[in-house]
C-alpha cells in the first residue's frame, strides 16, 4: 500500500470485532477529511482450533466457520452518489470490570496444555445481561419520547408497586425496520428476538445465515446484512441495526440508514446461488 496509508489491527474481539472496527473507522473519519476507510472483516478458525478433548471447548470446533466481508466507509461528499447506507449511532458497551462476565469466556489450557477456548456456563445469563444494558442505551437515543416514557413508567411502577407486572420492553420497530443479530446460535437469537418483541420475519437473516454459513464471528451480520438486500427488503429511508456481542463481554450497535435503492443483489455475493431456497423450515425451526 501507499506509505500514507494507515492500517490499525483489531483482534480477539469476537462477534463484536466488526462493529468495533465501524466505530473505530467512524472516529478515524471525523478526523482526516475527505478520506476512505475499508473494514476487513474476517474469522480464522486456525488460531481459536482446539485439539484436545475437554467437551466445554469443543463447542467453538461445531459452531465457528470461515467467513469474511470488506465494508468502505467514506467521507467524501462525492461518495453519497453511489453509496447504500449512512451511519447514524454507534454505540459500544462492555462488562470486562465483572470478573463474572470477563471470566465466561476465557482461551486456556487444559489438563494435557492444549489450548481452547473455555465457555462457562454462566454465559447465555450474561450475554442476556449485556444485550438489555446495550439495548437500554441505544434505545435512549433513538426511541421516540413515547417509548422512553413507558419505558419510564413501567419501572416507576414495579419500585413503587409490589407484584406489579413487568417493565415494558420498547418496540424498537418503530425506529429500526431491519434487525442483524448476534449468530452464536439458535437459542441465543431467539432470545434476544423475545426481548425486543421480533416475529420470525425479523429474524429471519440471522437463522438464515447460521444455517448457510455457521457463525462466521464478526462478518456474520455483514451476511446478514447481504441478505435482506438479496431479498430486496432494504428500501430507501429504511434503518437497519446491527448488534454484535463478543468475549469480554461486550457488546457493539451499528445502526444504518439506506440512502438508495438496493437492487439486483440477489445475482452476486455471498446469496447469489441460494437465496431462493430460503426462508427454509429448517433454518425457522
Amino acid at each position: 500500500m501507499r506509505d500514507d496509508v494507515k492500517s490499525f489491527n483489531v483482534s480477539g474481539m469476537g462477534c463484536s470485532g466488526s462493529m468495533l472496527a465501524v466505530d473505530m473507522a467512524q472516529n478515524l473519519l471525523r478526523v482526516h477529511k475527505d478520506s476512505n476507510a475499508v473494514v476487513l472483516s474476517t474469522e480464522i478458525l486456525t488460531t481459536g482450533w482446539y485439539s484436545g478433548n475437554e467437551r466445554n471447548k469443543l463447542i467453538l470446533n461445531c459452531l465457528f466457520r470461515m467467513g469474511s466481508a470488506a465494508i468502505l466507509l467514506s467521507n467524501r461528499m462525492q461518495a453519497r452518489r453511489t453509496s447504500k447506507y449512512k451511519l447514524v449511532r454507534t454505540l459500544r458497551t462492555q462488562r470486562a470490570f465483572d470478573d463474572r462476565a470477563y471470566r465466561s469466556a476465557m482461551r486456556d489450557e487444559d489438563s494435557k496444555g492444549f489450548i481452547g477456548v473455555t465457555l462457562n456456563r454462566d454465559i447465555p445469563s450474561i450475554v442476556c445481561e449485556i444485550a438489555r444494558a446495550s439495548i437500554t442505551s441505544l434505545g435512549s437515543s433513538i426511541l421516540p419520547s413515547s417509548e422512553k416514557l413507558k419505558f419510564g413508567l413501567s419501572i416507576l411502577k414495579k419500585m413503587l408497586m409490589k407484584g406489579s407486572s413487568e417493565i415494558y420492553s420498547p418496540d424498537f420497530k418503530r425506529v429500526i425496520d431491519h434487525f442483524c443479530l448476534p449468530n452464536s446460535g439458535r437459542d441465543l437469537i431467539k432470545g434476544i428476538a423475545k426481548g425486543l418483541k421480533l416475529n420470525e420475519k425479523d429474524v429471519e437473516a440471522a437463522l438464515a445465515t447460521l444455517h448457510r454459513f455457521g457463525n462466521q464471528s464478526s462478518s456474520s451480520l455483514w451476511y446478514e446484512l447481504a441478505y435482506l438486500e438479496a431479498k430486496e427488503r432494504v428500501k430507501k429511508g429504511d434503518k437497519v441495526w446491527q448488534l454484535g456481542i463478543g468475549t469480554g463481554l461486550k457488546s457493539t450497535s451499528v445502526v444504518w440508514e439506506c440512502i438508495r435503492p438496493i437492487l439486483g443483489e440477489s445475482k452476486s455475493g455471498p446469496w447469489a446461488d441460494c437465496i431462493d431456497q430460503y426462508p427454509t423450515s429448517l433454518a425457522l425451526d
